[in-house]
């Protein structure tokens, strides 16, 4: 069911739309116009009739964000300071297409305020709107609608316990009119298996939308309500414990009992009402990256509509059995696989049974964390650099290192380790990175001094080259490509 509530500002209607943490720079093959580096048109009078187009990066200096607009990202310098916007500071930065970039501050998994920006006739940044939103964990667009989903505690429907079930709570806001409707839909037994799930990025493409399907274990409602679906016991919690999102109480199942499989939701309509086609597999674990309540998003479409589907293989890190603070204890599932990719060819709706790729098996033998789309069927990808169990390995949880870039070709089934960066030694970060004329870009901070860079990774090679270099920052935020258009 969906609920329509009027909105008063077209801007809303974009608040929460991204192509999850990767942003396409651009839309089209068109050059970029201007010459070299450079904060807009340098502070000079506006363009009159003429159509811009800019980099606009978050960048961040002492206790200030600044967003400072560029005309090119392959060399020269850009000053943040005395120069760019200042705004307040976000820990997510979504362009909505080329025409808006959305600022959002995590507030740990509650609602929030956040605020827009456009580019303007002078070729800088001015903010555009304020706006609040509701607690989300994934979003991205659905035909005209921004769409965003969370899963929450519901007041409905109860085991006749006390116990509630768990809702999938959307949000829909049109980019047509500027209104936004909600709709809910039943978290217990998604996938038929008895438990909760969340959604992990969304991937528009082949004229459906499809979404990963996060499984969670069984809640208090569905330990009582689906009771065959439990598969051992012992999985029930028999202690309070945990902290955070990974907090949990006796009498339910924390962790799922799958890690080791993978479901994708295919929908083919315009809303979440239908139910969809779910595809499933065995070869990789779950299809999520994860950082507290915010769910990374690793399925992304190609450019001939074929769907690639990456885990982690974050199952390995569920630890097992849970020693209670009375020295009894409880098990969970733990996860063998490693980092994998699977494929649904374009038009399909289940997973090509010919492909499979073990991500551990190429380059340095390392597990992803993250990766994002850059064009035609690669893929750049975040790896952990000290393997799975080395001491700064993904095992390692918040002290591991993901200080190594890789391409993966997915029609070749390749990867190529990224040359060309500083040392890892002296990587601090890696900036959200975003796609541009076949390349990508992604903002690079060091240990040792030098100004944060950034650098541009030719897909075909895995070489990357030291491009603009941002002068009196300490770290970017956020890149991606916002234009104006003359009226």
């Amino acid at each position: 069911m969906r609920k329509r509530i009027n909105t008063y500002v077209w801007a809303l209607a974009a608040a929460l739309c991204t192509c999850s943490f990767f942003t396409a720079c651009s839309d089209s093959d068109e050059p970029i116009g201007g010459g070299g580096a450079g904060n807009g048109n340098n502070g000079g009078d506006p363009v009159v009739g003429e159509d811009l187009r800019r980099y606009v990066i978050a960048a961040t200096s002492k206790d200030a964000t600044y967003l400072i607009a560029a005309e090119s990202l392959d060399g020269g310098q850009a000053t943040v300071e005395g120069v760019g916007l200042e705004t307040e500071s976000g820990s997510n930065w979504i362009y909505y297409r080329e025409r808006y970039l959305f600022n959002f501050q995590y507030n740990d998994g509650n609602a929030g305020t956040g605020f827009s920006y456009r580019l303007n006739a002078g070729g800088t940044v001015e903010e555009a709107q304020s706006y609040t939103y509701n607690r989300t964990t994934t979003y991205g667009t659905w035909g005209n609608n921004v769409i965003t989903a969370s899963t929450n505690a519901g007041t409905a429907e109860n085991d006749g316990q006390g116990h509630y079930a768990y809702y999938l709570q959307f949000n829909y806001l049109s980019v047509l009119d500027g209104t936004t409707t909600t709709g809910s839909q039943l978290a217990e037994n998604f996938l038929g298996n008895g438990e909760r799930v969340s959604f992990a990025g969304f991937v528009e493409a082949n004229d459906r939308l499809y979404t990963s399907v996060v499984p969670m274990g069984m809640s208090h409602y569905a330990v009582n309500t689906y009771p065959q679906c439990v598969v051992d016991p012992s999985y029930v919690a028999n202690a309070d414990g945990g902290s955070g999102s990974g907090q949990y109480t006796a009498g339910m199942i924390p962790s799922t009992q799958y890690p080791d499989s993978a479901f994708v939701a295919i929908y083919s309509g315009d809303d979440f009402n239908e139910k969809p086609v779910i595809a499933r597999t065995g070869k990789i674990g779950f299809a999520s990256g994860r950082m507290r309540s915010q769910y990374y998003q690793t399925i992304w479409a190609a450019d001939n509509g074929d769907l690639y589907v990456f885990s982690p293989g974050y199952g390995r890190t569920t630890t097992t059995p849970v020693v209670n603070a009375d020295g009894s204890s409880f098990n969970r599932v733990q996860g063998q696989l490693p980092s994998g990719v699977v494929r649904i060819k374009a038009g399909e709706t289940a997973f090509d049974d010919t492909y499979y790729v073990n991500l551990e098996a190429l380059g340095n033998g390392n597990p992803m964390f993250r990766c994002w789309h850059i064009t035609g069927d690669c893929f750049l990808l975040q790896m952990y650099s000290d393997g799975v169990d080395g001491e700064y390995g993904m095992m390692a949880g918040t002290q591991a290192k993901r200080n190594e870039l890789a391409v993966f070709n997915g029609a070749e089934q390749t990867l190529t380790v990224v040359t060309g960066l500083p040392e890892k030694s002296v990587l601090s970060s890696f900036g959200t990175p975003c796609s541009d004329q076949g390349y990508a870009y992604i903002p690079v901070v060091t240990t040792d001094g030098a100004k944060p860079t950034i650098y541009r990774i030719d897909p075909a090679t895995g070489v990357a080259t030291a491009g603009l270099t941002l002068d009196a920052c300490d770290g970017v935020s956020a890149l991606g490509v916002l234009s104006y258009t003359a009226e």
